[in-house]
């Protein structure tokens, strides 16, 4: 979290008011978000590890449901010390409490990222499932598909390395009152009893970072444009190409009830249709899950994008209190994926039913349902602290 004492250059927005409407809300929003965030993940990671749900698109999701739920449990503390439990300065930037903030910075950025790197191998698996269907086993296997989880579990934690070689703990002296507040220089001849010179600590960019505007610049590169820009474009020509695919199948079907067939072929002819009609709900229930990916992850990566073009006043005056916004917006989207599941799998509902409400009296759904399927291959925080007491940098 970043202190916002000192006021910031306006530079095209003054959102100062708007930040501080929100961040008296934020906690608790945000701590009912990631309750029932991991509480969903945890479901969704129980659900899909059933042997009956067992496929490389499953499988995927199971990750993605991982790395969503440690990004949910990390941001509750969070949460808790700087938006739940308000206390005095002195209590507040401790150097404990520092620690975790710059672990928080770094890990919940590292799990975001294994998230949207899931993401895109779900779009590109599904994509080879309904474009390249006879190449679809070989390509999108299961032991291809656990190899590819297990890249991104590990080249994230690398591609973030630039986030932990720029930010650090620093110490810092400030005069404060009784009750453990800052003493403004406009205060301090007046005010001289009851004071104590303390020492804060904060999450900050390091002094190499500091005299190294090409470091500050590299991570914001890495973070809008690697992280963020590139995936959203690559979903977008990706979801683009599954529409354009669904939109194909769709035609031909409408072709393929128009033809007069003997009854054997007819009914043949049915449950191929019917059978593409199933890959296509699921098709578009993964596409529901990445363009809620691309509604949170494309702001930020803009924001991120104009804080390198515009300088630091952009920075501060805008990407800085859209923060908690934006972190908002990450929660969601991990929070969310259990209701697109509930809602348009049947499969995830049967499973789901048979695992935790198989001795309630619960009537089997009808109308309209879509299965995740066992042969098919189907298918997150930066704001972090790059200056902390004040956004000096």
């Amino acid at each position: 979290m970043t202190d916002f004492n000192t006021s910031s250059s306006y530079y095209v927005c003054d959102l100062s008011s708007f930040y501080s409407y929100y961040s008296h809300l934020h906690g608790w929003i945000s701590l009912f978000v990631c309750i029932f965030g991991s509480i969903a993940n945890v479901l969704n990671i129980l659900v899909l590890t059933r042997r009956e749900m067992r496929s490389p698109t499953n499988i995927i999701l199971m990750g993605l449901a991982v790395a969503d739920l440690l990004v949910m449990i990390d941001y509750i503390p969070y949460a808790f010390h700087f938006y739940l439990y308000r206390r005095s300065r002195r209590d507040t930037f401790t150097y404990g409490w520092t620690i975790f903030v710059l672990f928080h910075s770094n890990f919940s950025q590292v799990c975001h990222t294994i998230s949207i790197c899931l993401t895109l191998i779900l779009a590109v698996w599904r994509y080879v499932a309904v474009a390249r269907p006879q190449q679809n086993r070989e390509w999108c296997s299961y032991r291809r598909t656990i190899f590819a989880i297990l890249i991104a579990y590990i080249f994230c934690p690398i591609l973030c390395i630039p986030l932990y070689i720029t930010t650090e703990v620093r110490k810092q002296v400030e005069l404060l009152d009784s009750n453990g507040m800052t003493v403004h220089n406009r205060n301090k001849s007046l005010i001289v009893e009851n004071t104590t010179n303390t020492t804060l600590y904060f999450v900050r960019l390091t002094e190499t970072a500091e005299n190294h505007d090409i470091l500050k610049e590299l991570n914001f590169w890495i973070y809008s444009v690697v992280i963020k820009l590139f995936p959203c474009l690559v979903l977008t020509i990706v979801s683009l190409k599954l529409l354009q695919v669904l939109l194909e199948a769709k035609r031909r079907r409408r072709k393929l009830t128009n033809i007069q067939e003997q009854n054997f072929e007819k009914k043949k002819s049915c449950r191929r249709a019917d059978k593409e009609r199933q890959t296509d709900r699921t098709t578009m229930m993964l596409l529901a899950v990445l363009l809620l990916f691309l509604l949170t992850e494309l702001p930020q990566g803009i924001l991120g994008l104009f804080s390198v073009l515009l300088g630091p006043r952009f920075f501060k005056a805008c990407y800085l209190m859209l923060g908690d916004v934006i972190d908002m917006l990450t929660l969601v989207n991990s929070a969310i994926n259990f209701i697109l599941y509930c809602t348009m799998s049947r499969q995830f509902r049967k499973t789901f039913n048979e695992l935790f409400c198989k001795h309630w009296n619960i009537s089997k759904n009808s109308g309209k349902q879509i299965c995740i399927q066992n042969n098919g291959n189907t298918g997150v925080f930066e704001r972090k602290y790059h200056c902390q007491n004040g956004a000096d940098e």
